[in-house]
């Protein structure tokens, strides 16, 4: 038979979680049907201790609130770790984000709603979009990212399998599926994709590989270099600098562009961005780049209303790009 002090301390542990799931203001349990579900569970329970238990979890912080119902005292827990606002806001986010499987999206959806409580949580994913996200299918990610932050806290080095997806969908593993050993120093989100970024020697900077895009990732014995564990305290400013995930020079920018514009350069820059009036329809405003595929299919979307001044060598390169992009057109009409 448990011992009575066993007793009561799991039953504080089904009192504070039926509390915490299944009561909130519209919704409070009376005594009578706390005392009623508790003893259902073979925990004994009756008005007197019932009071002494309540008063119990609220010296320990629990904050359990009171009121009459008729001529019985009922219970509920108002505050919560999150309140919905920021619940629906976490749902909607893993909904969208794509590197989370569909299966996966289901689970962590069904586990922030529960932070709700019973009754919000029906009412949260009833109220659920579905956003139209081509969710990505490697059910590893959460595995990868769980080895990946033990070796960044332990500063060893990570090998894995790389992967890219042929026209059918299959994957095609680069290096003739040899084993990458990569020099860990951050997890970046970024352009809807997680990445891991490490350090190369080869190339002395940064290089990036897609968590998504790994296969059977572990945990080396060997340290990170040197550099690497330099680089980790760059983190930060790494993720500060825009197009950054294919590589490429870090140059400063200078772009000249419509009024209609400057909204999408503070998106794409960050508000602190400064701008100067350069007419009464036209801005400009230098940035700092890092120049790959992704700044050039960014910045040809606003051909006509946007314009590189400087540095010499990128507006060279633009006339080029546009040059290229015309002639394949060109001889594609004839």
């Amino acid at each position: 038979m448990m011992p009575r002090d066993n007793y009561q301390k799991v039953k504080l542990l089904y009192l504070h979680e039926l509390l915490e799931q299944e009561t909130d203001e519209q919704h409070p349990l009376t005594t009578n049907e706390i005392c009623t579900r508790l003893k259902k569970d073979n925990i004994p329970c009756d008005r007197r201790t019932l009071t002494k238990d309540i008063n119990i979890l609220n010296q320990y912080g629990f904050e359990v609130m009171s009121m009459n119902i008729g001529h019985e005292k009922a219970y509920y827990v108002e505050d919560r770790s999150f309140s919905l606002p920021e619940i629906k806001i976490l749902m909607d986010s893993i909904q969208a984000v794509a590197f989370v499987t569909d299966k996966k999206t289901a689970e962590l959806v069904d586990k922030l709603a529960s932070l709700g409580g019973v009754h919000k949580a029906d009412l949260l994913k009833k109220n659920l979009i579905c956003f139209n996200t081509r969710k990505h299918t490697n059910e590893q990610i959460f595995y990868n990212v769980d080895t990946i932050e033990e070796a960044l806290n332990n500063k060893k080095k990570v090998s894995l399998y790389y992967f890219d997806l042929n026209e059918k969908a299959k994957r095609v593993y680069r290096k003739d599926k040899k084993r990458y050993v990569v020099d860990p120093t951050a997890l970046i989100y970024n352009d809807n994709n997680y990445y891991l970024m490490c350090y190369s020697g080869k190339y002395e900077g940064v290089c990036n590989y897609r968590v998504d895009r790994m296969e059977e990732v572990h945990v080396e014995d060997e340290d990170v270099t040197k550099e690497a564990i330099l680089r980790i305290a760059d983190a930060g400013e790494y993720t500060r600098q825009v197009f950054k995930m294919y590589g490429g020079p870090v140059c400063n920018c200078a772009l000249e562009f419509d009024n209609a514009l400057i909204g999408v350069v503070y998106d794409k820059f960050g508000k602190d961005t400064k701008m100067l009036r350069l007419s009464k329809e036209k801005c400009i405003a230098t940035v700092k780049i890092q120049v790959s595929p992704t700044f050039w299919g960014w910045i040809f979307q606003f051909v006509g209303r946007m314009r590189m001044l400087s540095p010499e060598s990128l507006v060279l390169e633009y006339r080029d790009r546009a040059k290229n992009v015309f002639e394949e057109g060109h001889l594609q009409d004839n």
